[in-house]
């Protein structure tokens, strides 16, 4: 991959697409993770102004440190760029004592962690509001297109994916020659959602090289049949996101009524 062909295209997308729908610049949700590194970078490259927020929930504080670096470093590099943290840990719990309990049901966990994920997008749109932005996705091709790995409404709540035609390691590619930190490089990829360690491989049983060689096989027209060993469960497991996930790829479905109801 042409790296540095790749950067300028982005940029110029951003540019002139922010610049077609005159707004003033972007906003960018922070996590200490290199798609979000490398999208706020690149939306920096454009010269528009940029804010970075950091929304913490009872996050790790790997990656709070990680974000904070990395947000210091874009500072340096670029005058554009200013940042503020909104700390939403209060606002998830008021939202935990305003709600059902439901410590017995196995699916709590999880519904609460895509809340996180998406009042933090509605923190990341108050903010657009405020100053005429735009909310630029970080989600990358395998993530979006691939298994699905994002909240509905929550980080897949945005206006603009610069990075979601990017493989995941081509997105480390583009990091480094962004020169996202080196703490940022070789952290293992994790949302963050549930507040402790846990990384996307832990959650997904897949890493990302993985899931990329079994999208490229499945857009080949494979078959779970024709692999065996870790490779067959390797894409059984994408084949499972993928399908259980698809309604997060495709435009909501429309009941259209009939013209003789009408």
């Amino acid at each position: 991959m042409n790296t540095t062909a790749v950067i300028d295209h982005i940029v110029n997308w951003l540019k002139e697409y922010a610049t077609n729908a005159k707004v003033n610049g972007f906003v960018v949700g922070v996590s200490g993770g290199i798609d979000s590194a490398v999208t706020s970078t690149l939306c920096a490259k454009t010269g528009f102004p940029v804010l970075c927020l950091e929304m913490p929930i009872h996050q790790a504080a790997s990656h709070v440190n990680r974000a904070q670096e990395h947000i210091a470093q874009l500072k340096d590099r670029f005058e554009n760029v200013k940042d503020l943290r909104v700390d939403l840990t209060p606002v998830f719990e008021e939202f935990k004592t305003e709600v059902p309990n439901a410590d017995a049901e196995p699916t709590q966990d999880m519904a609460l962690a895509n809340t996180r994920a998406r009042l933090r997008m509605t923190t990341l749109y108050y903010f657009a509001g405020l100053h005429g932005y735009l909310v630029a996705g970080t989600g990358n091709k395998v993530e979006d297109f691939g298994v699905g790995f994002y909240t509905k409404y929550g980080d897949g709540g945005v206006d603009l994916s610069p990075i979601a035609d990017l493989m995941k390691s081509e997105v480390y590619a583009i990091g480094e020659e962004l020169k996202v930190p080196e703490s940022i490089m070789k952290a293992a990829p994790s949302d963050g959602l549930f507040g402790d360690a846990r990384s996307d491989e832990d959650q997904i049983g897949a890493s990302y090289p993985e899931l990329e060689w079994a999208m490229k096989m499945q857009d080949e027209g494979k078959t779970v049949d024709d692999f065996s060993g870790r490779e067959r469960e390797v894409f059984a497991i994408y084949q499972r996101f993928n399908r259980s996930n698809r309604h997060k790829m495709i435009p909501i479905p429309v009941c259209e009524i009939p013209s003789n109801f009408r």
